[in-house]
């Protein structure tokens, strides 16, 4: 990621008397004190760049943290925070000079911070530099990948979340993977493309698979991970199966110098390698997706990077790959000079519930029973975190595999056992039975078991069903891409989750949807009157002590009196909302701002799919106390977030930025500071 620069100093264009000074007052810990060994993973280059203020990858470093050692915001003044700017995305003016492209799904991107610097992508694909400090624009690119005819990209559409920096010495570039699979170089200082790398500086992400690809149903969405000179790239697949074969997910390392590829890593095991006899009846030669489309997170010392790879095709029926199907739903480690797997574990053996990870893995250094482990810990959209040695693969506490039901669709065959760990806890309740229905009164219970009594339901990993099977966490999760968060000093870990049901029937696909035997479809299943089915908090943060794996306290997120159902009841308990939730933590506290949500869905015919409008609910930062979850400050917004928030520190001021709106709303980034 980061190589030194000749002649830099603690802080870039600042000199030593005054970082100092900003020791002194407070602004930043002692770079001595933060040294490589306290960023798991991290190389002397990373951390220093995070001691220094920067946010020089997508959540912070590739150890996946969100964690910041500055000061200067804390618990005595952070509710003297205040909106410093807003940035407003240039899709707005392409989508007024270009009505066709329709819109985006949500402006997702989380900006780095380098150099005085942010860099961001916007959901059309363009990329921009924006000064740190004023907000203004520096340069803009646009790629005008919404020229090729091709529609709207696979899944949710035109969407993003972010860039990657990479430098060696003064040679500073940007590498931006577009919507439809381009891969591009550009000069960080102006923008422009590197000729060198690839052709005219763009690498065709589509070319090279084991089969051709359709690119409405191959596209990009996270940034890639930089190690050891190393581009390593996933992809986001269709979950939509009217093409078949699905493109694969196979994951690559390209050269970071020229874009010649490295390595191919095929996530579903080929004819001799191991893994592939867990396709039965020769499925891995069909099977597509098992696709990496959360961030990927790397130990830059060991050259490890780490891989959450998604569910293989047709996401809720497996009666045409039988077998648990590696490396569906795992966690699988790779060396990033080689591409060869070092070890891999399976989360979920032949999913049926759209369970893939979610989210970057999180490296964490924890203390168990007396012994220091590198440990790397993946959280789940079924509530779990799945903890294990990040050198050897060994889960860090027992994980036991547990009978769970047998499917009721023909041709299907559900794993008969499913993995549980038994520390940490679950981060939230699994299952639709009576007692995590909503409860606010006996009535409210009654009228709500009455809603569950119209489908199949039961613990977690009841499988889905052709009446129709409600999925507590719901596809969404639990937790969800917002991921969490770890103090790399204390080793807590804070996750955003959310109570989200959804029903999943299983049905004979429609003449448009594919020739699959069977199909899933998918709804949010809501409560009586108007409330939420799940019973409260609605969504929290939980903290858990990563050192012991227990957790240390839940709070709920978001004021639930915005949702009117509540105001009816007379309720002025804070139950939190429905939505996802994002932590960032620093020396001091911790940090967590709230998506709004989504209307249902409306058909728009000329792009052949549902539309989800994105609505503002509430929209608050909040600053707590990371030992105890005491609400410090709650600061009002003109929007909720979108995705993860920053920290960084430029013209000697601490400030805090996050993404906002999306769809039928203005797509900005906005920047708070004392």
């Amino acid at each position: 990621m980061l190589l030194p620069k000749s002649g830099e100093v603690a802080l870039r264009g600042l000199g030593p008397a005054y970082v100092l000074s900003l020791v002194v007052a407070g602004v930043l810990a002692a770079p001595a004190a933060l040294h490589a060994q306290a960023i798991p993973g991290a190389l002397p280059e990373s951390a220093r760049a995070l001691a220094q203020g920067e946010w020089p990858a997508y959540a912070g470093t590739y150890a996946a943290s969100r964690y910041s050692p500055l000061t200067q915001i804390d618990g005595t003044n952070a509710k003297d925070l205040h909106i410093a700017w807003r940035w407003k995305s240039p899709d707005m003016a392409t989508r007024q000079a270009n009505p066709g492209i329709g819109p985006s799904y949500l402006n997702e991107s989380t900006p780095l911070m380098v150099g005085g610097v942010l860099y961001t992508s916007s959901s059309l694909s363009q990329v921009a530099a924006i000064d740190a400090v004023s907000g203004a624009t520096k340069w803009v690119f646009d790629p005008k990948v919404y020229e090729n005819l091709l529609g709207i990209p696979a899944n949710n559409g035109w969407l993003h979340r972010g860039v990657a920096y990479w430098r060696n010495g003064d040679d500073e570039r940007i590498v931006m993977l577009t919507a439809f699979a381009q891969m591009i170089m550009l000069d960080a200082k102006t923008g422009t493309p590197v000729p060198t790398f690839g052709r005219d500086g763009r690498v065709d992400l589509a070319e090279g698979l084991r089969r051709r690809v359709d690119r409405d149903y191959y596209t990009m969405t996270s940034p890639p991970v930089i190690v050891r000179g190393v581009i390593v790239v996933g992809s986001s697949v269709m979950d939509f199966w009217g093409h078949r074969p699905s493109p694969p997910g196979d994951v690559r390392g390209f050269d970071v110098a020229t874009g010649r590829l490295l390595w191919t890593f095929h996530t579903v095991a080929q004819g001799e390698e191991p893994g592939a006899e867990t396709w039965e009846k020769d499925s891995w030669k069909e099977t597509g997706n098992t696709n990496v489309w959360a961030p990927i997170s790397a130990d830059e010392q060991l050259g490890y990077i780490y891989l959450p790879v998604s569910t293989p095709t047709n996401d809720y029926y497996g009666g045409d790959r039988p077998g648990n199907g590696l490396y569906g739903e795992s966690l699988v480690c790779l060396d990033v000079t080689t591409g060869k797997k070092v070890w891999h574990y399976q989360l979920v053996h032949h999913g049926l519930w759209d369970y893939d990870p979610p989210a970057a893995p999180n490296l964490i250094d924890i203390t168990v029973k007396g012994k220091l482990v590198k440990a790397v810990s993946q959280t789940t959209k079924q509530a779990f975190v799945y903890v294990f040695d990040r050198i050897t693969g060994e889960p860090v506490w027992p994980i036991e595999e547990q009978p769970v039901p047998a499917s009721t669709v023909p041709g299907e065959r559900a794993s008969k056992t499913q993995p549980f760990p038994t520390k940490p806890a679950p981060f939230d309740i699994q299952g639709a039975r009576d007692e995590n229905l909503i409860d606010l009164t006996p009535e409210i219970h009654k009228e709500a078991i009455d809603i569950a009594a119209t489908y199949d339901r039961g613990d977690l990993y009841t499988p889905p069903s052709q009446r129709g099977t409600i999925v507590v966490p719901g596809v969404g999760g639990g937790g969800s891409w917002n991921g969490a968060a770890v103090d790399p000093e204390t080793g807590t870990l804070y996750v955003g989750t959310s109570r989200v049901p959804f029903v999943v029937t299983i049905h004979p696909p429609r003449a448009w949807e594919g020739s699959y035997d069977f199909i899933g479809e998918v709804k949010y299943l809501a409560g009586p009157r108007g409330l939420p089915l799940l019973k409260p908090p609605f969504g929290s943060m939980v903290a858990i002590d990563m050192n012991s794996g227990e957790h240390r306290w839940r709070i709920p997120v978001g004021n639930s009196e915005a949702m009117a159902s509540i105001r009816n009841l007379g309720i002025r308990e804070r139950l939190g909302l429905q939505g996802r939730s994002w932590a960032l933590v620093t020396k001091t506290v911790l940090i967590v701002v709230q998506m709004g949500y989504f209307s249902l869905p409306r058909f728009v015919p000329e792009w052949g799919r549902p539309i989800f409008d994105l609505h503002n609910r509430d929209p608050h930062l909040w600053v707590y106390d990371k030992t105890s979850g005491e609400m410090l400050a709650e600061i009002a917004l003109p929007a909720n977030a979108t995705g993860a928030p920053i920290t960084y520190l430029a013209g000697g001021k601490q400030y805090i930025a996050f993404p906002v709106g999306g769809g039928p709303l203005p797509e900005e980034l906005i920047a708070v500071s004392l």
